[in-house]
C-alpha cells in the first residue's frame, strides 16, 4: 500500500516511517509536517494509506479529514485517547493508534487496513438539487419541488463532481444536479471566478495564496496556469 504520513512532529513522523519500512507491504510516498502541504499532494497523486496526527496546529486530523473529496483508509495517530469514539464515526478511519506505538500494535493496524476496502465518501446532509434561476443576490435551487432561496454572497466555493455541482455555503453545502457552466452563467462575475476547470471561487472569501492554490476556508483549491493571469487581476495588490 502507497502511504503518507502527516504529523507536525519530526520524532514521530521517523518513528512510523520506521515502523511501515519493517512492512514490506508499505510503501511510503511522502512525509509532512502540517495538513496544507499534505492536501496540496493529495489534490495530485492518490494513496491507499494515511498515518494522520490528530493534533496540528491550524488544521486538527478532523479538520483535514473533511477536506478530502474521497478520503483514502486513514489510522490515526495520537497521544491522546480521549478521541477515539469521534474518530470512529469517520467510515475512512480504519484504526485509532495511541502514542508511543508498539511494533505489535502497528501490525495490528496495519492488518485491518489491508483487511479493509477503501469506502466511498460520505455525503453531506445535502438534498440532490437544480439549479432554476437567480434574482438580485439570490439563487434558486428546486429541492422536492419547492424552491429553495442561497444567498448568493455566502457561497464561496462551487465544486464540480461529475453530473453534479457541490455549492459551498456558510451555512450549508448544497450537491446539485447540474453544471459548473450552468452555474458560472448565474454567479455574477464580479464576485466569483472560475480559477480550475472543477472550481469556482467567491473572491472575496480568499484566505492565502500560495504557488498553485488558493485556501478558502478550509478547502485548498488548485488554480490552473491558464486560469491564474485573471485571478492575479482580480485582487488588490499592494
Amino acid at each position: 500500500m502507497n502511504c503518507i504520513i502527516i504529523d507536525d512532529e519530526a520524532t514521530a513522523r521517523a518513528i512510523i516511517s520506521q515502523l511501515c519500512s519493517n512492512i514490506s507491504s508499505l510503501n511510503v510516498l511522502e512525509e509532512f509536517p502540517n495538513a496544507i502541504q499534505a492536501i496540496k499532494y493529495l489534490n495530485q497523486n492518490e494513496v491507499d494509506l494515511i498515518f494522520l496526527d490528530i493534533h496540528m496546529p491550524d488544521f486538527t486530523g478532523f479538520d483535514f479529514i473533511q477536506t478530502l473529496k474521497n478520503p483514502p483508509k486513514i489510522i490515526l495517530t495520537t497521544s491522546d485517547p480521549k478521541f477515539a469514539i469521534e474518530a470512529f464515526e469517520y467510515d475512512c478511519i480504519v484504526d485509532y493508534l495511541v502514542k508511543p506505538i508498539t511494533p505489535e500494535r502497528f501490525q495490528k493496524a496495519i492488518l485491518k487496513a489491508e483487511s479493509v476496502a477503501s469506502t466511498a465518501p460520505k455525503k453531506s446532509d445535502a438534498n440532490t438539487e437544480k439549479v432554476e434561476t437567480t434574482s438580485g443576490n439570490d439563487l434558486y435551487v428546486n429541492i422536492d419541488r419547492r424552491l429553495i432561496k442561497i444567498d448568493i454572497p455566502s457561497i464561496y466555493l462551487v465544486e464540480a463532481k461529475g453530473d453534479y455541482i457541490n455549492v459551498k455555503t456558510e451555512d450549508k453545502n448544497y450537491t446539485v444536479h447540474s453544471t459548473l457552466k450552468k452555474i458560472e452563467e448565474k454567479l455574477p462575475n464580479d464576485l466569483f471566478l472560475k480559477i480550475h476547470r472543477s472550481y469556482i471561487i467567491n473572491v472575496d472569501k480568499i484566505i492565502d495564496i500560495e504557488d498553485n492554490s488558493v485556501l478558502i476556508k478550509k478547502d485548498v483549491i488548485p488554480v490552473s496556469r491558464s486560469n491564474r493571469p485573471e485571478l492575479m487581476k482580480r485582487l488588490n495588490l499592494l
